[in-house]
């Protein structure tokens, strides 16, 4: 079952991977210029939005990846080795990245008054999803360490 679970995981996130880079392309843009265009006095938020919304986007595909590589370690018998945690760190860090990234337009868009206040309450959601993920992935890296350790002390004593 996990040959089959690790191959159908590793095709969603080359699905998700295609749908997030359509939304960064065509619905990111459309959408910010539709609201510019519907509230002419925050069309200054217009670039900062699609930057913004693109590169939180991007910090999604590059856990996707991530996933994607560790999911490829996994399937090759091979994530009890320290190259999983190059991986492992790259997901704390674009986690923790999003956070930071989430709390900048949260501060934008509650200086500009630009949202109201249910979108404010969503990026504060978003803030602790992302801080409590990369607590969660920290955890799992301490437990990958202890796994590899365990692994290493098992095969001196064989």
């Amino acid at each position: 079952m996990q040959p089959l679970a690790t191959l159908l995981l590793r095709w969603m996130i080359v699905l998700l991977l295609a749908l997030l880079l359509f939304v960064q392309i065509f619905l990111i843009p459309l959408v910010a210029a539709e609201t510019a265009a519907r509230n002419p006095d925050l069309a200054y938020l217009e670039v900062p939005g699609i930057v913004g919304a693109v590169l939180f986007l991007v910090l999604v595909e590059i856990v996707l990846v991530c996933v994607f590589a560790l999911l490829s370690l996994v399937r090759a018998d091979r994530i009890f080795s320290p190259h999983a945690f190059r991986y492992v760190d790259v997901i704390v860090g674009a986690l923790l990245a999003s956070a930071v990234l989430l709390m900048a337009s949260f501060l934008v868009l509650a200086a500009g008054r630009a949202v109201n206040p249910g979108i404010l309450v969503l990026a504060v959601f978003g803030i602790v999803v992302s801080v409590s993920l990369a607590l969660l992935v920290g955890v799992m890296r301490g437990l990958l360490r202890k796994a590899l350790q365990l692994e290493q002390d098992l095969s001196e004593v064989v």
